[in-house]
């Protein structure tokens, strides 16, 4: 964890989208960049809905390629990474490492 991050409580974020989710991997400590945080605590997104698409190995925008490369991370112990558009001007990333220690919700401008 960063200065740039911190973790996610269950007191800042609604988790009630993760209750009904099978995870295809182990996210690990949940971490959000300030930015998401805070358009989360303002109701621009729901971060917690797309921790849960992710979750399930929804990759959101990617490429084929990179939809594929997560196929295969799932298999073989890769990093995963999820893009979601909200809307025209705003993108999320979300990154679980490689060994699932970690998931870190993040702006691509706080990347």
């Amino acid at each position: 964890m960063t200065e740039q991050t911190q973790p996610v409580c269950r007191d800042s974020f609604d988790l009630s989208p993760l209750a009904n989710v099978l995870p295809r991997f182990e996210l690990g400590v949940v971490v959000a960049t300030p930015g998401v945080t805070k358009l989360d605590q303002e109701g621009t997104i729901n971060a917690c809905e797309y921790l849960a698409r992710h979750a399930i190995g929804d990759w959101g925008d990617l490429c084929h390629e990179d939809w594929r490369f997560n196929q295969r991370s799932l298999a073989c112990g890769g990093r995963l990474m999820s893009s979601y558009r909200v809307n025209d001007q705003l993108k999320i990333w979300i990154i679980t490492e490689w060994d699932r220690s970690c998931t870190t919700l993040t702006l691509p401008s706080e990347y």
